[in-house]
């Protein structure tokens, strides 16, 4: 039997050359010895290849490469996480949640600022409230007893006065933005503070209890803190 061999560089030639050897029973004894040959060429070669180029070429390719999404595993609720996590910018819709959290939270602690959070994306994603963030956080501004959040319609003009505070926050939005999850108000979306005892609070089931707020999953829309 004659068998041409031309040259094989690739492993899949060579995984051929020996699938090919394995069931040629009849095989000359030349095979064997080209076989061997070419085989050796392989090694000859991969020997010069430097140790990190060979595990650059047999590594996978790393996640952001396969398009898998990477991030925090988890949110840790403490300022020791939020310091770690980079400073946050974004648009607009950001730059909306993190001006609500600014006015209506940042004196909370990590946890009360994530679960105010909570509550205005949990009104984004419900049909009865406006389906964007800069939307929620504005519904009713400009009419009376109509604003949903008080600092949007108690005439006094948003400033940031607490640059580090502000900055905190804005890591929170940007993660909540990002998908981070929503697991401490039991999807509540309405709030209010202790401080007050709203009517409409006693209608409603109250889901969590963080910090200077009470939160709420009402059935119906009503009037909101």
């Amino acid at each position: 039997m004659r068998i041409v061999l031309g040259r094989l560089t690739r492993a899949a030639g060579l995984a051929a050359l020996v699938a090919l050897a394995a069931v040629s029973a009849q095989a000359e004894p030349l095979l064997e010895s080209r076989l061997g040959a070419v085989l050796g060429q392989e090694r000859e070669a991969l020997r010069v290849v430097p140790s990190s180029r060979m595990t650059a070429l047999t590594s996978p390719p790393p996640a952001e490469a396969r398009n898998i999404a990477v991030g925090p595993a988890s949110i840790t609720y403490d300022r020791a996480f939020l310091a770690a996590q980079p400073r946050a910018s974004g648009g607009a819709e950001w730059e909306c949640l993190t001006e609500a959290l600014y006015f209506e939270a940042r004196g909370e602690s990590v946890r009360g600022i994530f679960a105010v959070a909570e509550v205005i994306l949990n009104r984004v994603d419900s049909s009865v409230f406006p389906s964007s963030i800069c939307s929620v956080v504005n519904q009713g501004t400009g009419r009376r007893f109509a604003c949903q959040f008080s600092y949007t319609c108690d005439g006094r003009p948003e400033r940031v006065s607490e640059p580090a505070a502000w900055a905190r926050v804005g890591k929170v939005a940007r993660l909540m933005v990002d998908g981070a999850p929503r697991d401490l108000t039991g999807g509540a979306t309405y709030y209010h503070t202790k401080a007050v005892n709203p009517s409409w609070a006693r209608r409603f089931p109250r889901t969590a209890s963080i910090g200077a707020h009470y939160f709420y999953r009402p059935d119906t829309r009503t009037a909101s803190n």
